[in-house]
C-alpha cells in the first residue's frame, strides 16, 4: 500500500496550475512567488477571476523554461492567492497561502494555460496518539538541535514550530524550513499518512542534522588552516617589508633563490639535497646579521662546494705512465713497478677499490714528488694534507656546527680543494701523528683509510656521509715503527731506500741543476759543475740518504753565479773540486774512513741513521779492576744488553782464544761508540762488540778493511738485521773492501746495484766463530789451531769437524780482491 492509497480522497475541482521551479510549497506555508513566464501569469490571472485558488506543482527539472504534463510531479498543493502585485521588471509577485494536498487526475488547457482536474487529498483519522505525540516531540527536538547549527532558521521559524500541536502542520512546517532537495520535499508533500511524514521527516532532519555538524568541523578546519595561512601571509609581507626598509629583502631573495637553483643543478644525493633545501629554508627566515645565517650559509655552501658527482677519467697508458715516472725520478725502480701494477689492475678492473699505498723512507728521497707524478701518470687532481704533530681528532672529522668557527676536517677540505671525487690524496708525515685528550687523530684516519668503510665517510660539520671509495689515498713516513698498528694494517708498504752516491750524481745532473738554474734565472750554459766536485759536494758538504741539502748547496752555488752575472762576468763559470771552497767553504763532514791499520780492541761496526748509512768505530779497553762493564757514547737499553751478551759469548770461548779464565774478576771492560751526542740503539752492533771484547782481551788486531752487522745470541748465533743496502754502500763509500752480514740476510743483497756487488767481497755469517775468523788479523790460523786441539782431544777426525771455512759462504755475485 503507498502512502497516498492510504489517504482518503476529497472531492474533485478544476483550477488552473502554476508551475514551480527549484522550489515547493506546503499546506499551512504563505510565501511570495514571483511569476515571470506567459504562461504562468495568465495562470494567475484566471485564479484571480475566479475564488483565487490556484494549484502549485513543482517541476522536475528546473531549467525546462515551457514545461508540459510529463516535466510536472503529479502531486501539489492547492494554495489561495491573497495578494498580486506587479513589479516594474514586468513580472508579477504574488503571496500565496498553501491549503491542502492534491493530485492531479487529468491535464485540460495546454495552449494558454495549464488548467487541471485534482482531487483533494485528506489525512487518515484514527491515529495512535501517544505514537504522533512521541514523534513530534522527536521531530520539535531534532528541529532544534538542527536550527542550532544552520544559520537559515530564524528564531520566530524555531518558536512557531514549538507551539503547533496539529502533527500534520508541524511536519509541513519543519520540512519547509529544513534545506532540503526538491526530491525530498516532493516526497514529504506525497507522503500524506501523518505518522509516516513523521517518521520520514525525523530520519531526513537527523541526517541534515549530521551533515551540518560535519560540515561545520570541515569549515572549522579549513577556517584555521585559512587564517593560519593567511597570517603567515601578513608575517612575512611585514617581515619582507622590515627586510626591504633595512634594504636586506631583495638580497636575501635572490640568495635563497641562487642557492636552491645551485642545489637543483648540482644533482646532490637525495639525502644531501634534503638536508641542503632545509637549511636554505632556515636561511630565508633569518636575519642575515645574526650569527646563526652566517653559519648556515657557510654550510650550505661548503655543501654545495664539494665535488658530490664530480670525476675526472683516468689515463691508463702504462707506458706513458712509465715514461713519465722516469722523466720524474730516477732509480727507484721497485716502487715504480708497483705503481704501474696498480694501473694495469686498474685498466683491467674499472671499480676495483684501490690499495691505501704507503711510501716509507728517509728525508728527501722524493715520496712526495713520486705521489705527485702518480697523479700526472693518472690524470688525477692532485691534493696533500701534512699530518706531521696532529693531535686533535676534529683536524680529521672537523667540528660540530654548534661549536663557533666549525670547519670540515682535512680531509673534506682537501676534497673541496681538489675538485672532483676521485683525485690522488696525499698524506704527509703519517707516522708523525699523537693523541692527546681531544682524542686521537689515528683512530679517525682508520675509517678514511678502509676501503670497506670510506664510502660513507662521515665528517662532524657535514653531517652526511661523503663518498670517499674513489679516492687514491698515498700516505708518506719516515719510520715504520712509529705508524700505529692498526693503521699500518689497512696500508701496503713501499719502502723507499736511500739514494747511493752514483744516484745521486745522475739526479743532480739531471733534475737537480736544470731546475735550481731555472729558479735563479740562469742559463743552462752558464754553470758548469763537474762530476768531481758534484762528487765532493754530496760527500763532503752533505750527509743525507736523500738530496735535499745536495739541491741546496747546488742553490747556494748558484747564488754566487748570479751574483757574478750580475756584476759584468762573461762567459759560463766553473766549478772544479779546487775552487768549490769558494763557492761553499770549508767541507762540513768528513768521510767515514776505516782505520788506516790493524787495531786490537777497535771494530767497524755499520749502522743506519735518518741520513742512510754509515761505518762507526766500537772501542774496546781491558783494564786492571774488578770486572766492571762500562758502556758509554750514550747507548740505549737493546744495544746495551747486545754488549753484555756478547761478553758472555766471550767469556764462553775464552780458553779457545787464549783468555785468562779468571778475566771478569780482575779486568774491567770499557766501550765506547764515538759521536756520544748522537743517541744510539738497536741490536745490529752485537757481532761488532763481541769481536772488539774479544780482540781487547785476547790481544788479537782486528782487519781494518772488514766491517761487519748482525745481533747475537747468548750461543753466539748471529741473526738478521735491517737496513742491509745502506749499511754495505756506507762501507763502500769509507773504502771498505770486506762485509759481513748475517745469513739470513742475503735476500737483502738483490737490492744491491751490480757495480757495488763487484767492488766489495760480502761474506755471510751464521755463527760468531765464523765471525772472529774473518775478523781477527789471525783468524784463520787461531781457529785452526782450535779445532786440531779439539780434533786431538776428543780424537776424532779432522775431516768430520765443522770447519769455518765451510760455514762461512761468499755471495755468488760477491767479488774477490
Amino acid at each position: 500500500m503507498t502512502r497516498k492509497e492510504e489517504s482518503t480522497y476529497g472531492q474533485e475541482m478544476k483550477l488552473p496550475l502554476l508551475p514551480l521551479r527549484g522550489m515547493l510549497v506546503f499546506p499551512h506555508m504563505v510565501t511570495h512567488l514571483d511569476v515571470g513566464r506567459e504562461r504562468s501569469v495568465e495562470a494567475v490571472e484566471e485564479a484571480m477571476a475566479s475564488d483565487r485558488r490556484i494549484l502549485l506543482v513543482a517541476q522536475k527539472e528546473a531549467k525546462v523554461e515551457d514545461p508540459t504534463a510529463e516535466d510536472l510531479f503529479s502531486t501539489g498543493t492547492v494554495a489561495r492567492i491573497r495578494q498580486v502585485m506587479k513589479l516594474p521588471s514586468g513580472t508579477i509577485r504574488i503571496l500565496v497561502e498553501g491549503l491542502s494536498r492534491a493530485e492531479i487526475i487529468d491535464v485540460e488547457g495546454i495552449d494558454d494555460s495549464f488548467t487541471v482536474k485534482a482531487v483533494e487529498l485528506e489525512e487518515p483519522q484514527g491515529l495512535d496518539v501517544s505514537e504522533v505525540e512521541a514523534l513530534m516531540r522527536t521531530l520539535v527536538k531534532q528541529f532544534e538541535h538542527y536550527s542550532k547549527i544552520s544559520k537559515k532558521v530564524s528564531s520566530e521559524a524555531l518558536l512557531a514550530v514549538s507551539n503547533i500541536d496539529e502533527p500534520g502542520q508541524l511536519a509541513d512546517t519543519v520540512a519547509a524550513h529544513v534545506a532540503l532537495k526538491v526530491e525530498d520535499k516532493q516526497a514529504v508533500l506525497e507522503t500524506v499518512a501523518v505518522i509516516e511524514r513523521l517518521e520520514f521527516l525525523c530520519e531526513i532532519v537527523g541526517k541534515e542534522t549530521e551533515i551540518l555538524k560535519l560540515e561545520k568541523r570541515i569549515n572549522i578546519r579549513v577556517r584555521k588552516q585559512m587564517e593560519k595561512a593567511q597570517r603567515e601571509y601578513y608575517l612575512r609581507e611585514q617581515l619582507k617589508a622590515i627586510h626591504d626598509e633595512l634594504g636586506e629583502g631583495e638580497d636575501r631573495r635572490a640568495e635563497s633563490e641562487d642557492f636552491k637553483q645551485r642545489v637543483e643543478e648540482a644533482n646532490l644525493p637525495e639525502e644531501v639535497e634534503e638536508m641542503a633545501l632545509r637549511e636554505i629554508k632556515r636561511l630565508a627566515k633569518m636575519p642575515a646579521s645574526t650569527a646563526e645565517a652566517v653559519v648556515v650559509r657557510n654550510y650550505i655552501e661548503w655543501i654545495l662546494d664539494l665535488p658530490w658527482n664530480v670525476e675526472t677519467d683516468d689515463t691508463l697508458n702504462i707506458d706513458g705512465a712509465q715514461q713519465i715516472l722516469d722523466e720524474d725520478h730516477y732509480g727507484l725502480d721497485k716502487p715504480k713497478k708497483r705503481i704501474l701494477e696498480f694501473l694495469a689492475i686498474r685498466h683491467l678492473a674499472k671499480e676495483i677499490r684501490g690499495p691505501i699505498l704507503c711510501l716509507v723512507g728517509p728525508p728527501g728521497v722524493g715520496k712526495t714528488s713520486l705521489a705527485k707524478s702518480v697523479a700526472r701518470a693518472l690524470g688525477r687532481k692532485f691534493v696533500r694534507i701534512s699530518l706531521g704533530g696532529l693531535k686533535d681528532e676534529a683536524e680529521i672529522r672537523g667540528h660540530r656546527r654548534t661549536y663557533v668557527g666549525a670547519i670540515p676536517g682535512r680531509i673534506v677540505q682537501g676534497m673541496k680543494k681538489a675538485g672532483s671525487r676521485n683525485p690522488v690524496f696525499l698524506m704527509d708525515e703519517i707516522d708523525k701523528i699523537n693523541s692527546s685528550f681531544r682524542g686521537d687523530p689515528a683512530a679517525a684516519l682508520l675509517e678514511v683509510l678502509d676501503p670497506e668503510q670510506n664510502n660513507t665517510f662521515s665528517d662532524h660539520y657535514l653531517e652526511v656521509p661523503f663518498d670517499l671509495s674513489r679516492v687514491l689515498f698515498i700516505t708518506t713516513a719516515n719510520y715504520r715503527d712509529t705508524i700505529p698498528q692498526p693503521l699500518l694494517d689497512r696500508m701496503e708498504l713501499i719502502q723507499l731506500p736511500g739514494y747511493t752516491e752514483e744516484e745521486k750524481v745522475k739526479i743532480a745532473e739531471r733534475h737537480l741543476i736544470p731546475k735550481v738554474l731555472e729558479e735563479h734565472g740562469l742559463e743552462s750554459d752558464r754553470l758548469q759543475l763537474s762530476e768531481n766536485a758534484l762528487r765532493r759536494i754530496i760527500g763532503e758538504y752533505t750527509r743525507e740518504a736523500g738530496v735535499r741539502n745536495v739541491e741546496r748547496q747546488i742553490a747556494n752555488i748558484c747564488r754566487k753565479v748570479a751574483t757574478e752575472v750580475v756584476q759584468g762576468h762573461e762567459g759560463p763559470v766553473r766549478v772544479t773540486v779546487q775552487n768549490l771552497h769558494n763557492y761553499l767553504g770549508v767541507p762540513r763532514y768528513r768521510r767515514s774512513q776505516a782505520e788506516e791499520r790493524d787495531e786490537i780492541g777497535v771494530a767497524t761496526g755499520l749502522v743506519v741513521t735518518w741520513a742512510g748509512g754509515d761505518i762507526t768505530p766500537v772501542e774496546v779497553s781491558s783494564l786492571k779492576g774488578k770486572g766492571k762493564l762500562v758502556l758509554t757514547g750514550q747507548l740505549g737499553d737493546v744495544m746495551k744488553e747486545s754488549a753484555q751478551a756478547g761478553f758472555t759469548y766471550v767469556r764462553s770461548r775464552a780458553a779457545q782464544l787464549g783468555i785468562d779464565d779468571s778475566f771478569y774478576e780482575n779486568r774491567d771492560l770499557h766501550i765506547h761508540v764515538p759521536e756520544g751526542a748522537i743517541p744510539k740503539d738497536g741490536p745490529s752492533a752485537g757481532i761488532t762488540m763481541a769481536t772488539a771484547i774479544a780482540s781487547a782481551l785476547s790481544g788479537q788486531p782486528i782487519r781494518s778493511n772488514v766491517a761487519m752487522t748482525g745481533e747475537i745470541t747468548l750461543r753466539g748465533r748471529v741473526l738478521p738485521v735491517g737496513g742491509v743496502k745502506e749499511k754495505i754502500l756506507a762501507a763502500f763509500r769509507a773504502g771498505l773492501d770486506t762485509v759481513l752480514i748475517p745469513d739470513e740476510n742475503t735476500k737483502d743483497l738483490e737490492e744491491l746495484p751490480t757495480d757495488i756487488k763487484r767492488k766489495i767481497e760480502i761474506i755471510t755469517v751464521r755463527h760468531m766463530d765464523e765471525v772472529l775468523e774473518q775478523a781477527l788479523s789471525n783468524g784463520h790460523q787461531l781457529f785452526d789451531e782450535i779445532r786440531e786441539e779439539l780434533a786431538a782431544e776428543e780424537e776424532v777426525d779432522l775431516g768430520q769437524l765443522p770447519l769455518a771455512d765451510s760455514r762461512s759462504e761468499r755471495h755468488p755475485s760477491a767479488g774477490v780482491q
